[in-house]
C-alpha cells in the first residue's frame, strides 16, 4: 500500500499532489489505474479518489471517457477544459515538461479599464505581472495579470520564473481564486506577440480573458494569448445533461 506524506491539507489534496508527482515522473506511461485501483493502492475511499481526480482532469493531466478508466493526457497541445479553473503552470509541469516564465513586468500600476472590471474606482492601484510562458524553453503564451495591489504587495518580491501565481497568492497573501468567468476567442497575433512567441506573419492565436473571483468578489483580471497550435478546448455533452466539462 502506498503511503501519503503527512500534511495539514485534506486527504484528497495530498492524494492529488502525489498522483500529480507520479504523472510528472512518468510512472503511468503503461496505463493509468481506475478509481478502484487507486483506492486500493492508497487505502482510501473512492470518494476521495474522485475528489483528487476532478482537479487533475480540470488541469488536463488525466482524462476519462464515460465508462472507461482514466488515462494520462497525451503529449502535444494543452487542453483547456470548459468550466474549469485552469492552471497553465500545473498543466505543463504535469505533462512532464518544465514550465518557466520570462517576467517582463512586475510592478504597481493604474488602469481604469481593469479597475472597472474589478468593480473598483479608476485610481485603484494594481499589481501587474506580465510574462512570456514557456514549455521546455519553447514559447507557449503571453500572459498579463492584474490584481489589487493593496492585498497582493507580498508578490512583488516573488521570482515568477518558475512558480504558479495562484500558489504564491494563496501562500503569501491568503487569497484563493476559487472561480470566475472566461471569454475565449480566435485572433491574429499582433507584431509584439509574434515576436514574443516566435510566430510567423500572419499567425493565429487564442485569446483567453479571465475574471477571477476570490470569496465571491472580482479579484483578478487576466489576458492570456496562446499559440493556436498548442491549445485545445475540451468538453463532453449528452442529450440529457447538455455540455459539461471534461479534459481529454
Amino acid at each position: 500500500m502506498r503511503t501519503l506524506e503527512p500534511g495539514a491539507g485534506p486527504l484528497w489534496r495530498r492524494l492529488q499532489d502525489d498522483v500529480r508527482r507520479r504523472i510528472a515522473d512518468g510512472e503511468f506511461e503503461a496505463g493509468f489505474p481506475g478509481e478502484h485501483g487507486l483506492a486500493a493502492e492508497y487505502g482510501v475511499s473512492r470518494h476521495t479518489v474522485r475528489e483528487a481526480l476532478r482537479d487533475l482532469r480540470g488541469e488536463g493531466l488525466v482524462s476519462a471517457a464515460r465508462g472507461r478508466a482514466p488515462r494520462v493526457a497525451e503529449d502535444g497541445a494543452l487542453v483547456q477544459p470548459l468550466g474549469a479553473l485552469y492552471s497553465l503552470f500545473r498543466s505543463v509541469e504535469g505533462s512532464g515538461r518544465r514550465q518557466t516564465s520570462l517576467v517582463r513586468s512586475l510592478q504597481v500600476v493604474t488602469d481604469p479599464d481593469v479597475a472597472a472590471r474589478l468593480g473598483r474606482g479608476p485610481r485603484l492601484r494594481l499589481l501587474h505581472l506580465a510574462r512570456v510562458r514557456l514549455a521546455d524553453d519553447v514559447p507557449l503564451a503571453v500572459d498579463d495579470v492584474w490584481l489589487p495591489a493593496a492585498e497582493t504587495r507580498p508578490l512583488l518580491g516573488v521570482d515568477f520564473s518558475h512558480t504558479a501565481l495562484y500558489d504564491e497568492l494563496r501562500l503569501r497573501c491568503g487569497v484563493t481564486i476559487s472561480g470566475g468567468s472566461e471569454e475565449i476567442r480566435a485572433a491574429l497575433a499582433d507584431a509584439p506577440t509574434r515576436e514574443a512567441l516566435g510566430l510567423p506573419d500572419p499567425a493565429a492565436v487564442v485569446e483567453v480573458e479571465r475574471l477571477g473571483l476570490a470569496d465571491g468578489r472580482p479579484f483578478e483580471v487576466r489576458r492570456t494569448v496562446v499559440r493556436s497550435d498548442r491549445f485545445v478546448l475540451g468538453a463532453e455533452f449528452s442529450a440529457r445533461e447538455g455540455s459539461r466539462l471534461a479534459a481529454r
